[in-house]
């Protein structure tokens, strides 16, 4: 693997966690260097989003014993509106997990909810797939 698909997995793993990252520009700068397959781009950009969003989704399986810990950085009425948003709108609020700031908090609430892992993995590869397919697209849009 070369070192610019492993730099653009690192970077969408890292993108995916609550790490203040984004790769995005980093798909686009390989996409137009025309040096590099399209389809193993969109498919190491995607597993390494995903991946970094199971890591959410285990994280989110053991939060909740630490919810009455002073150091907690969530407050109990913020993970209430968060537990109350997903039991409303589910499992397909995860069609929204490719989103910048409530993407990531999602798919740790996923885990808090217990989501079963292959619906999970299922509904968030798709999304995270779709919005890498959409850049490239407009990417290859704008090259002409």
């Amino acid at each position: 693997m070369s070192a610019a698909y492993a730099g653009l997995f690192f970077a969408a793993f890292g993108a995916a966690t609550l790490l203040p990252l984004q790769s995005e520009a980093l798909l686009v700068g390989l996409i137009v260097s025309e040096r590099y397959w399209l389809w193993g781009l969109l498919a190491v950009a995607t597993l390494g989003n995903v991946l970094g969003s199971l890591v959410n989704w285990w994280l989110g399986r053991g939060l909740e014993r630490f919810q009455e810990r002073r150091w907690f950085p969530v407050s109990a009425r913020h993970m209430d509106k968060a537990r109350k948003h997903y039991e409303r709108y589910g499992h397909w609020s995860l069609l929204l997990s490719w989103l910048p700031v409530i993407g990531d908090p999602l798919t740790l609430i996923a885990g808090v909810m217990r989501e079963p892992l292959g619906r999970f993995l299922l509904i968030v590869t798709l999304a995270k797939g779709a919005r890498y397919g959409v850049l490239a697209l407009l990417t290859l849009g704008w090259l002409g």
